[in-house]
């Protein structure tokens, strides 16, 4: 009986050991994959790539007005 419970300890080191691998694989791959995502806020649409455009045009003709502007506007 002594030599059962024996046993099943060192298997159970043995079994928390290989979680404890396993985990630490898992972790390093998460790691790699979180590297390499793409900021899916940094994507613009075609729509939005378009005002971009627009905005940059109208920024070389003049045609954009300076946000204190709009602030003295409003009030």
């Amino acid at each position: 009986m002594k030599i059962k419970i024996i046993s099943d300890i060192m298997n159970g080191d043995k079994l928390e050991k290989k979680l404890f691998e396993e985990l630490n694989f898992i972790k390093k791959q998460l790691g790699e994959i979180k590297e390499h995502m793409v900021d899916i806020d940094s994507l613009l649409t075609a729509e939005e790539k378009e005002l971009v455009f627009r905005s940059f045009e109208n920024e070389v003709r003049g045609k954009l007005v300076p946000l204190k502007k709009l602030e003295e506007m409003r009030l």
